[in-house]
């Protein structure tokens, strides 16, 4: 059966030379959204090994299978995250700490300077504390913003950033900059106010501060603070923006970790659509994050890559060529041959807690193929005694389902609403309260 994407049509033409070079004619991509032609790829079983052999055990599984699947998905789909000196993390007071929310909240504003000599980078991070933190460490949701951290909140004390922005007429970004028009611009999907109530801290950071969202040859953002000499890209195997992104919400737990407010063993990673993706990057790589959580992540985080529905890893790698590492190029239009596939990433948590949600509108993002990842990893679970999801079947919307897995499907659009922050505290309670 052809693809349901479109295979660009591949013109050959003649150098000077004589060499013989391959040039893409643009075709349009067409999305399947008919579930009779999706589901016809085999998923690797998360329990059988590269050698053959069954995995029956949580031992073969922490020693033997999930450093193998760990070292698949940093070389063949994010990259590898540098270890090599790594770059203490300080922190730098923007302004005294606020009372907000009518004292029922503290604010707290940030700069982490990372980096050494002449290689520096720093990120903004907001924080919220609930009052009574002072007396009693507060647990944490630990994310990225798309827009900065003065659109959490219209709240004008909050730093207005001057980094790099996608341009955006209806928040108010324009020439690549932020205005005091965008204060506030996002905070329907921040409700401070109900996390607080429920006793939850939140610490956001705006991703363009550890990466911008560009193609720009990772000339920008932390990437060239580890680039050895002479190296002016990462090599095929080293980390994108996700990986960037991740790394930095690892930083914010290094700096969580020194706050006597924070419970700090109870930080709960959390994104929405490219930073879902890399909230279950983040969370496969440092387990100091708790409780893993992906909204809407779809292709390249909860979604299974074979299913072949809705966005596919070509049309990741040829719109957003800078997320995933250069050996991810190697799928695209041949998800057959990926090695794994997504329910081995939420595999990866185990056994600490991991939610997935989807949204009925959001096809793209394929709802039933975030469910099948978490469903795929309940073999894993289960070897720590564990339960998964507990339904055989997707749940109706508003149904959500779940102990260590959790899932919820939301009526509505690709989005991150409080209906979402709802289930997700309620997770946390079920967990640690």
């Amino acid at each position: 059966m052809m693809p349901l994407m479109r295979i660009p049509t591949l013109l050959l033409t003649l150098t000077l030379t004589g060499a013989v070079t391959l040039m893409h004619a643009q075709t349009s991509f067409v999305p399947n959204y008919d579930e009779d032609k999706a589901d016809h790829l085999p998923i690797p079983d998360v329990l059988t090994a590269s050698d053959g052999s069954k995995i029956t055990t949580k031992e073969q599984w922490l020693e033997k299978r999930r450093p193998e699947l760990f070292r698949l998905f940093e070389t063949e789909v994010y990259g590898k995250t540098p270890t090599h000196d790594p770059f203490p993390v300080k922190a730098t007071l923007i302004q005294p700490d606020k009372e907000v929310l009518n004292g029922k909240a503290i604010m707290r504003q940030v700069t982490l300077h990372f980096g050494k000599g002449d290689k520096q980078a720093e990120a903004d991070v907001l924080l919220f504390l609930p009052a009574s933190a002072k007396e009693k460490p507060a647990p944490i949701f630990v994310l990225l913003n798309f827009w900065g951290n003065h659109s959490v909140m219209e709240e004008p004390s909050i730093k207005l950033s001057g980094s790099w922005f996608r341009n955006s007429k209806d928040k108010g970004y324009f020439e690549n900059k932020a205005t005091e028009a965008s204060r506030g611009s996002s905070e329907n999907r921040y409700p401070i106010e109900a996390i607080i109530s429920r006793g939850y801290g939140v610490a956001t950071a705006y991703y363009g501060d550890f990466d911008p969202d560009e193609d720009d040859g990772f000339k920008n953002g932390i990437h060239p603070l580890f680039y050895s000499e002479g190296q002016t890209r990462p090599a095929d195997d080293e980390w994108g923006s996700i990986g960037a992104w991740a790394w930095g919400l690892s930083r914010m737990a290094d700096y969580l970790q020194t706050l006597p407010e924070v419970q700090k063993d109870r930080l709960a990673v959390l994104g929405h659509s490219r930073l879902g993706k890399t909230s279950l990057w983040a969370g496969a790589q440092d387990e100091r994050f708790g409780i893993v959580i992906s909204n809407n992540s779809g292709a390249g985080g909860a979604a299974l890559a074979k299913r072949n529905f809705g966005e596919t890893v070509g049309r990741l790698n040829s719109s957003f060529p800078h997320w995933f590492c250069e050996n991810y190029n190697k799928y695209s239009l041949n998800e057959k041959d990926l090695p794994m596939d997504q329910h081995a990433l939420i595999a990866l948590m185990a056994p600490r807690p991991v939610y997935i949600a989807s949204a009925t509108e959001d096809r793209w993002a394929d709802p039933k193929g975030e469910f099948l990842s978490g469903k795929l990893a309940e073999p894993v679970y289960a070897l720590f005694g564990k339960e998964g999801l507990e339904v055989a079947e997707q749940p109706a919307p508003e149904k959500p389902v779940g102990n260590f897995i959790g899932y919820h499907l939301r009526t509505g659009k690709h989005d991150l609403a409080p209906y979402d922050w709802e289930r997700y505290m309620d997770f946390a309670d079920q967990h640690w309260k």
